[in-house]
């Protein structure tokens, strides 16, 4: 057993963790809906417990590492909602040019269209 030295341990900014704990919240929210589903698409993504997912769901706590990564991985919402908190949204920028993209073949495909045959 390790002695207790009374070294007391900050658990950080309660202000920003709490608007973390609400961003995840309303993203997951926003894609899945709040009902049991919900709840079980969230468990089955990240191997976490009924508890876990309710917590997170309702806004009352936030996934922590390994089950952030799964969320991200699984659910847009979540991802953009993490990278907008990281201040490295790349995910607006990305969209942005899949779109450009797809207009940019359409207008290829329209010139060719409308070029005289040889």
């Amino acid at each position: 057993m390790v002695p207790i030295k009374g070294t007391i341990v900050h658990g950080g900014d309660a202000k920003l963790r709490n608007g973390y704990v609400a961003t995840i919240s309303e993203a997951l929210r926003h894609e899945l809906g709040s009902n049991a589903p919900a709840i079980k698409t969230i468990m089955r993504w990240t191997g976490a417990s009924n508890r876990a997912a309710k917590y997170w769901l309702a806004g009352e706590r936030g996934p922590g590492g390994w089950h952030l990564i799964q969320l991200a991985r699984n659910s847009d919402a979540v991802l953009h909602a993490f990278l907008t908190m990281a201040e490295r949204d790349i995910f607006e920028i990305s969209i942005e040019l899949n779109a450009a993209q797809a207009s940019l073949a359409r207008a290829a495909a329209i010139l060719s269209a409308l070029a005289p045959r040889r």
